[in-house]
């Protein structure tokens, strides 16, 4: 990711003001800025049994001794593929150095705000303190302040972004870095063996571990239940590991199409599988949606490292995988498909024949039925088109197929995500 900043065009709108100033201005008041309220919360909240789901938890130690690391491999790819996400414990990072790293990230945010302007994002830029993806002054913002760093390869770096207040900082966050890309670097061989695939031919499109951080500072807010602290969305890259930087949870994943909140334990990596593995695994490992919430009460810090593709290089399933399920695509076509989707307020998804499945249509009056229930035409050109025969069930499915010679007289059929059942989405081309 970090090596594609400079071969594509970003544009925003301008620096927006910190919402941790934002947060102490409205404190007494408790009243929250419009443009940060998301009243889409409602229809969308935790599920009524939120607490009765457990993140599985993997031990590093367990995978490197050859007495347990069978058991434990597993274990990993059952948690990769129904989850997409884990907890790492004995990861192997020092204690001393992730304590530091949590110091002199919560000293940054807690300098005065001239300070840390010195470092802020510049115009079209990604790299700083600040927001992402302010594209208009209408749109909704996330309730966080970020610090966002490209720390792989070394040549990547803008030392001009990196914080030198507090002192220790810049050090601190190379070691911490490098120690996670050697853990990285682990988990990709184990998931390499677990899918059946060269542990060397997985770790070639990630050559060098291209790694980026973002530091996130989620201000806390009276009206919690109001606000996010960060949109759903899944994550573009290969792997995240994301580290609490204090002990205020928030984090929350959509698991059968529900969501369900995340109890960090203390210590642990939080590790959850990106699109880009996804796909290289044709659909084996999940890359699950999940966003951020913020305490009424208390900050919330975390520090999130994605490692992403080495570029050039073309993402696609390994052929051993079986017959594909998702296109072969150019690394950097997708990275700015990924980026074009942030800057567009939409969220990105892969854009394979994920979850689909084309049958023929049979019978006319079906296909009026068809016609009848989409919402948007095929010649909007839009990147998904909505349409079900039960409106309670609508889902979405990917045009990139519908119109080749192969699919023509033929509709798509998707896995509701919340359900086991097959639910009717229906894409209709001229010839149907």
């Amino acid at each position: 990711m970090a090596e594609s900043f400079d071969k594509m065009k970003v544009e925003f709108t301008g620096h927006e003001e910190s919402v941790q100033a934002l947060a102490e201005a409205f404190h007494d008041s408790g009243e929250v800025p419009e443009r940060y309220i998301r009243p889409e919360i409602d229809a969308d909240p935790l599920a009524a049994d939120a607490g009765g789901h457990a993140l599985p938890t993997i031990d590093m130690s367990r995978l490197l001794d050859p007495e347990f690391s069978a058991e434990e491999s597993a274990k990993l790819g059952s948690a990769c593929e129904h989850w997409g996400f884990f907890q790492l414990v004995n990861h192997g990072v020092d204690g001393g150095l992730l304590g530091q790293t949590k110091a002199d990230v919560a000293e940054f945010f807690g300098l005065p705000p001239e300070e840390k302007s010195a470092v802020a994002i510049p115009p079209n830029g990604m790299q700083g303190f600040g927001h992402h993806f302010v594209f208009s002054k209408e749109q909704k913002l996330d309730w966080v302040d970020l610090l966002f760093l490209a720390t792989r390869p070394a040549q990547e770096r803008c030392l001009d972004f990196w914080p030198t207040k507090p002192s220790t900082f810049r050090d601190t966050l190379d070691k911490y870095t490098t120690e996670l890309a050697s853990v990285a670097e682990q988990l990709f061989r184990f998931m390499a063996k677990d899918l059946g695939i060269d542990q060397e031919a997985l770790l070639g499109t990630f050559k060098g571990l291209p790694q980026c951080v973002r530091i996130n500072y989620y201000p806390p807010c009276r009206q919690a239940g109001k606000v996010l602290g960060l949109s759903p969305h899944t994550d573009g890259v290969g792997m995240t590991l994301l580290l609490h930087a204090n002990d205020v949870q928030g984090l929350q994943v959509r698991k059968d199409g529900e969501w369900f909140s995340v109890d960090a334990l203390p210590g642990a990596l939080v590790v959850n599988i990106g699109d880009v593995l996804e796909i290289l695994s044709n659909g084996k490992y999940r890359s699950i949606e999940h966003r951020a919430v913020v305490n009424p009460d208390k900050e919330r810090i975390t520090i999130a490292a994605f490692h992403s593709v080495h570029l050039p290089c073309t993402i696609g399933p390994f052929q051993q995988l079986g017959d594909a399920r998702y296109k072969t695509v150019d690394g950097l076509d997708f990275t700015k498909g990924y980026f074009a989707a942030k800057l567009e307020g939409r969220s990105y998804r892969r854009t394979p024949i994920l979850k689909m499945r084309v049958l023929a249509v049979v019978n006319s009056v079906c296909r009026a039925a068809i016609l009848l229930r989409l919402l948007l035409t095929l010649e909007s050109k839009k990147a998904s088109i909505s349409a079900t025969f039960a409106p309670s069930s609508l889902i979405k499915a990917s045009l990139h197929d519908c119109n080749t010679d192969e699919n023509r007289g033929k509709f798509l059929c998707a896995y509701k995500p919340s359900s086991t059942t097959l639910a009717p989405v229906t894409l209709v081309s001229e010839s149907s």
